[in-house]
């Protein structure tokens, strides 16, 4: 039979786990070995699947706040800078023009553990390009640059509308996939 103080000594080292590590671990492992298995292509093809559905519920939850069947411009800008802030990210407004709102960042969500792991990068744009599509009818997401791949800060446009430039920006491009009710 276990001895009752084994379980006192370990509460007592010093372990840095917890459960938000925990998660950010277990999601940086998963997607390190998409990478490895896959390829970082295939990889943020999966991870996309994932973040689509995860901008899905965001963009419900912030719609059902806010009382509205949907958001308008800016406040689709506010939600993807408050989204962020509450997930530990640290998302600012560089630029803003009707066509587009460029971000920076200088804390990701995941830490230290999106170091290396650029496919973990396609929740940011799947959530962002969801909730700009669903709501303004398109998005084209652009990972300018991004802390996964060793920049200081992250820089993300935000394409609004189909311009000239949206079409030239490497990115993936959003677009509603039914009218909201309501609108």
């Amino acid at each position: 039979m276990a001895d009752p103080r084994d379980r006192t000594r370990a509460e007592a080292l010093d372990i840095p786990l917890e459960r938000d590590v925990f998660l950010r671990t277990l999601v940086r492992e998963l997607a390190g070995t998409l990478e490895r298995v896959v390829g970082v292509e295939e990889a943020s093809g999966y991870v996309s699947v994932v973040g689509a559905a995860m901008g899905e519920q965001i963009n419900r939850q912030y719609r059902d706040a806010l009382g509205v069947p949907v958001l308008d411009r800016a406040q689709v800008r506010d939600v993807l800078v408050d989204l962020k802030r509450r997930i530990r990210g640290d998302f600012y407004v560089l630029e803003e023009t009707p066509d587009k709102v460029v971000f920076g960042n200088r804390a990701c969500p995941f830490a230290e553990k999106v170091l290396g792991r650029p496919s973990m990068c396609m929740m940011t744009s799947n959530v962002f390009g969801h909730i700009a599509a669903e709501n303004l009818g398109y998005g084209k997401v652009e990972l300018r640059a991004t802390i996964a791949a060793g920049a200081p800060e992250c820089r993300v446009a935000v394409y609004l509308r189909p311009t000239g430039e949206a079409r030239q920006a490497e990115g993936r491009e959003y677009v509603r996939s039914d009218p909201p009710a309501g609108a």
